[in-house]
């Protein structure tokens, strides 16, 4: 006896994703590699990526949906959003930070790193909230729906809605404080920050 149908296709898709994402994953960290040149900065962007995944995970519990092909697109989607958003702080943050660089020459101490890395987070408070807020508004309507192929949007939807929640969190608050702790190991800063 064999099953067939859906769950024959599930089974096979789940095959092929055990594959797939873990390449994917390797590819992009290779990628953020090549950008960053420094396997530190493109592991902080990777880390909000697992953390953006959290808050999917956790939205997809309190729902009920199991892990299926449309709740796997739905995390391919959150994964370019979350890369993206990392992506664009950490560039943030090393823009603010050799400012400051240039700016104080020798007198570059952990205080003016510091201050480097907030000023670099508070440029990018506006965008990050405006955009999570626009992702917000337009999945909002999707869960809400009843309506034909909302069983198949739903699933998609609640990833990247929960998502983009956590995601907020992490790349505003988690990412410029790991940031700091790369960069003054970096530059041999000391730990007086009163």
């Amino acid at each position: 006896l064999l099953w067939t149908g859906q769950y024959e296709f599930q089974v096979r898709a789940r095959e092929r994703f055990k594959v797939l994402i873990p390449l994917v994953f390797f590819i992009i960290f290779m990628l953020l590699y090549l950008t960053f040149h420094s396997a530190s900065e493109a592991a902080i962007v990777m880390l909000s990526v697992v953390y953006a995944m959290t808050g999917g995970v956790i939205l997809q519990w309190i729902l009920g949906y199991n892990f299926s092909v449309a709740v796997w697109v739905g995390y391919i989607a959150l994964y370019g959003v979350a890369v993206q958003t990392g992506v664009v702080m950490v560039i943030y943050l090393e823009e603010a930070v050799e400012r400051k660089r240039q700016e104080l020459g020798g007198a570059f101490d952990v205080r003016a790193l510091r201050d480097a890395v907030m000023d670099g987070a508070l440029l990018r408070l506006r965008p990050k909230v405006m955009t999570v807020s626009t992702v917000v508004a337009g999945l909002l309507p999707i869960m809400w729906s009843d309506r034909v192929g909302a069983e198949v949007m739903k699933p998609i939807a609640t990833p990247v809605l929960g998502g983009m929640v956590s995601s907020l969190i992490h790349v505003l608050i988690v990412t410029p404080v790991i940031f700091f702790w790369i960069k003054q190991r970096q530059f041999h800063l000391a730990d007086d920050v009163s």
